[in-house]
């Protein structure tokens, strides 16, 4: 019977853990895998941690619970989970249920007929959000597979299946800026895409607001591409190019009598150049903090409570 590892991060989630592991159980009751839970709670500041070791002390099942000493991002949580999960098929899933175990079940099929396959990943057919999110959503994965070299689908997303060679080369990836759909796809292995339907939340709000996606997104461009950085070399030119313009166009009217005109056109070339300036001096700013970060070598997460539970052995704490 094979294994499978259902790494969750769980984020307030204190009414939906419940709910998924009873419907993870019923989904899996009369298939030939064995269910590992591997639980990650992300700093919740409700009651969520309570609930996992309800059913940590309860459930006759596998579980892994690992508790953050605070919220480090669920990019740290798949990292932790990943790095706990023991299962010969490892899975990332949400704990909210948009994302069902049954698509799980359907990918754990897939791996099983297709030998030469690694990972099998879910993707949205159909977005569910509003027309301007998912119009900014297109055109960040249009902009990230024009500046790198590895491909992103789009509407795809960290809910995929696959085995232990994929895992352990996830977390071959030390960085401490993660952006996990770029590591999957940067890590290579024969990846198939399925379409899944995301289903509405069990309870609670969603965790990622406007300004957070787009926060991602930039962390996501900066992880996998050092193009933004030739931007100064562009602009510069293009600087360079309109100043002269400018001037000239300047020393003409100069000529011509109209020092006001002349001096307009030299304050607009000035805020011009400025703007370009700051703007490349932000895109290094982006990547000097990445490298600073990653020069501290601090852990990804720090864990305050792990929790480990086999169905085969309920004394193993």
């Amino acid at each position: 019977m094979k294994k499978i590892s259902l790494v969750i991060p769980s984020y307030n989630e204190e009414l939906n853990v419940t709910r998924f592991f009873e419907e993870t159980e019923k989904a899996f009751s009369d298939s030939k895998y064995n269910i590992e839970y591997v639980f990650v709670n992300d700093g919740s500041k409700d009651g969520t941690l309570n609930s996992l070791k309800k059913l940590y002390n309860e459930k006759n099942a596998n579980f892994r619970i690992v508790s953050f000493s605070r919220n480090f991002g669920k990019e740290a949580a798949i990292y932790a989970g990943l790095s706990n999960a023991t299962g010969e098929y490892t899975a990332v899933i949400d704990a909210d249920l948009q994302q069902r175990p049954e698509v799980v079940l359907q990918m754990a099929q897939i791996l099983d007929s297709k030998p030469e396959l690694d990972c099998v990943a879910a993707f949205q057919e159909q977005r569910k959000e509003s027309k301007l999110l998912v119009w900014f959503k297109n055109r960040f994965y249009s902009l990230i597979n024009r500046m790198t070299s590895v491909p992103f689908v789009s509407g795809a997303s960290d809910f995929r299946l696959f085995r232990e060679n994929v895992r352990e080369a996830i977390l071959s990836v030390g960085e401490y800026h993660r952006f996990s759909k770029g590591i999957f796809s940067w890590v290579g292995f024969e990846t198939e895409f399925i379409p899944y339907e995301v289903m509405e939340r069990e309870s609670g709000s969603s965790k990622w607001s406007f300004i957070k996606l787009f926060k991602y997104a930039i962390e996501g461009i900066t992880a996998f591409t050092t193009k933004p950085l030739h931007l100064a070399t562009v602009l510069g030119s293009l600087c360079i190019c309109g100043g002269s313009i400018y001037y000239i166009v300047a020393l003409i009217l100069a000529l011509c009598g109209n020092g006001w005109c002349a001096m307009g056109l030299i304050a607009a070339s000035i805020f011009f150049v400025g703007g370009m300036i700051m703007l490349c001096m932000g895109i290094l700013g982006e990547y000097l903090s990445k490298i600073y970060m990653q020069a501290k070598n601090r852990p990804i997460y720090l864990a305050k409570h792990v929790l480990v539970k086999d169905k085969t052995d309920t004394d193993l704490k």
